[in-house]
């Protein structure tokens, strides 16, 4: 078959299936073009996901008649002045977008720079170009695009439903507005939810007022500033407290050079800073912006713009990870501050079905007697029955009728005086132990509510991790080593993962077939139960890659250490204890959360109780 050329036309919706692979392509596209064009206001409006209408209309620079013509012809562009493409400081720059567009739909811009007499327009119908004529418009430019992919059959039948398409339109103009806090943003159509957010300043308030409109007043609430250089490379913007985290990874947004990016080195490195701190199947929320040198990135990568490439991987990646532990380790004991919703919603719950749980209904009024209440002292004599000492309280053989069942909490703290200054500190004083789990304290304006054995567990995780990285982990050698039966297979790991668990504190040597002995354990555990601390690392080290980090590997068994060297619970503690434990959670970075992910304690201010309640 002979060589021919083909149809400029079609060579043009052919290179359009590179750049405008659904709606939300186009819009993207066309949001970059007004932002590069420095406008201060952008309106997104679509029909039908996209496909039947888009419409993007800026403040921005404009274009004259001349201007206007070459915009739509293939490899226009006026965002490489130099024509250095290793300096790439535009979002876009092939000038393939609007000829793309226009090969594969009905595109129409109208366009008026600042001080021009009037607008000019010009007309794309399916990759035919009309003549530029004069038009009314205000200054600015406003795209409209119909029937996107009529010309291309095939392209259009495989967009999914308008409702997924609008979805998608719909996160790429929050990512763009997210990478622009500055600017106005307007998006409106069917099958979405829209919005119109104000610009904010260019600082860090700016961005959280930004961050705010897209993720929730909730994520500023649970997240941290970053703020980090190294090289040259400046890392910024907020992220999620680790107790904040969700099913995915839908909630982290990444930008470079002010262009959303989604890349697997950054990801990664996302992932890498925050194993320590939550549970393999969830994601932190975070929103991360990354500036450097445009020569340090290449960002001709994909046609589409979405993947970049680092001339130093390594120094980003150490720069994400290094930033964002150093930021969580910032935080100290701080967590998520969800436990008020959680307590509103149970509360309104019960207020809604106040007896559906324990069947339990008040009598009813004007003719109760306390006699007949089931704990009602049971003394003789009227005067007795009464229940009155001679000071008008109740008297001590009354007050013994009330305790049939041994009391749920532990009031020993609560007996004893209160140290002033513990009532200024972040986690308060301890004033209960209640479920022999849970530590009460007071606060000057609230109170706290902690989970001791999770909190407990963090602790003790973070002073094995301390241990190692000054002096190796403190060791004891036992009197009698523990023999403990396993599996060929878990023994075989626990040997070759030898050394790692020693400089963990834990030393394991073969002690016949099927069996292992622990000569040594780390001190910091005390009496834990040794056989199943070697059980569970085995476990943790069968669901570990051979190929993972040794500093990942030693983490996981210290993490499972620690878990069995904590305390229990179901442990009664003294009130010495418990204020010792908040105090060491409040000097302890990350003890907000426990290894596993999960809260270690939940605070409630006074004025919340209240609201529960209905005091306020």
């Amino acid at each position: 078959m002979a060589i021919r050329r083909l149809d400029p036309v079609l060579v043009d919706r052919i290179a359009a299936g590179e750049v405008v692979e659904r709606p939300a392509s186009a819009v993207k596209e066309l949001v970059e073009n007004a932002l590069d064009a420095g406008a201060r206001r952008i309106d997104v409006a679509i029909e039908d996901g996209g496909r039947r209408l888009i419409r993007v209309t800026d403040d921005g620079a404009g274009m004259d008649a001349d201007d206007l013509a070459l915009a739509v012809d293939r490899h226009a562009t006026s965002k490489i002045p130099d024509s250095d493409l290793s300096r790439i400081a535009t979002l876009g720059f092939r000038g393939e977008a609007l000829p793309s567009i226009g090969s594969v739909s009905g595109l129409d811009i109208v366009s008026r720079p600042p001080g021009a007499a009037q607008a000019h327009r010009i007309r794309v119908d399916q990759g035919r170009k009309h003549i530029v004529t004069p038009a009314a418009h205000p200054f600015g430019t406003r795209v409209e695009v119909r029937d996107l992919f009529s010309a291309t059959p095939a392209r259009l039948k495989f967009l999914k439903s308008p409702r997924a398409e609008a979805q998608a339109v719909a996160d790429v103009v929050r990512r763009l507005a997210m990478a622009n806090p500055h600017v106005r943003f307007a998006l409106g159509g069917d099958n979405l939810s829209g919005f119109d957010w104000t610009g904010c300043t260019q600082d860090a308030e700016g961005l959280a007022a930004r961050l705010a409109q897209a993720m929730g007043t909730e994520f500023r609430e649970n997240s941290l500033r970053v703020d980090a250089l190294r090289e040259g490379v400046r890392l910024a913007g907020f992220a999620g407290l680790p107790t904040w985290h969700r099913a995915n990874a839908l909630q982290q947004y990444l930008f470079v050079n002010g262009r959303p990016v989604r890349d697997k080195l950054l990801h990664g490195a996302v992932r890498g800073a925050y194993m320590d701190y939550l549970p393999g199947d969830r994601h932190p929320s975070l929103a991360l912006y990354l500036d450097l040198d445009p020569r340090e990135v290449d960002v001709n990568v994909h046609p589409a713009k979405a993947e970049v490439r680092f001339r130093d991987p390594g120094l980003v990646r150490g720069l994400i990870v290094g930033a964002l532990k150093e930021t969580l380790a910032g935080a100290m004991h701080r967590s998520a501050s969800s436990g008020v919703d959680g307590l509103g919603a149970i509360a309104a719950r019960n207020a809604a079905q106040p007896f559906m749980r324990t069947g339990w209904r008040p009598a009813a009024p004007g003719n109760w007697d306390w006699r007949a209440s089931p704990s009602a002292p049971k003394f003789g004599g009227l005067a007795e029955a009464d229940g009155l000492a001679e000071g008008g309280g109740l008297a001590d053989a009354g007050a013994q009728g009330f305790l049939h069942e041994p009391p749920s909490a532990d009031a020993r703290a609560h007996a004893m005086p209160i140290d002033p200054q513990t009532l200024d500190a972040p986690l308060g004083a301890a004033r209960a132990q209640v479920h022999d789990n849970y530590i009460v304290a007071q606060t000057r304006d609230g109170m706290v509510i902690v989970d001791q054995h999770a909190a407990h567990e963090r602790l003790v995780y973070e002073k094995l991790k301390r241990q190692r990285a000054e002096n190796g982990v403190a060791r004891q050698m036992l009197l009698i080593p523990i023999v403990v039966d396993l599996p060929a297979a878990d023994i075989e790991r626990l040997m070759e993962n030898g050394e790692a668990l020693a400089q963990s504190g834990l030393v394991i040597e073969p002690f016949g077939p099927g069996a292992v002995a622990v000569s040594e354990a780390p001190a910091l555990i005390g009496k834990a139960d040794l056989a199943a601390i070697v059980r569970d690392v085995a476990d943790a080290l069968a669901d570990e890659s051979p190929s993972a980090p040794l500093e990942r590997r030693l983490d996981q068994v210290m993490a499972t250490m620690a878990c069995h060297g904590s305390v229990r619970s179901g442990r009664r503690l003294t009130v010495e204890e418990m204020n010792a434990l908040l105090r060491e959670m409040e000097a302890t970075p990350g003890s907000g959360q426990c290894n596993h992910g999960r809260p270690t304690y939940v605070e409630l201010k006074l004025a919340d109780v209240e609201r529960l309640f209905g005091r306020r």
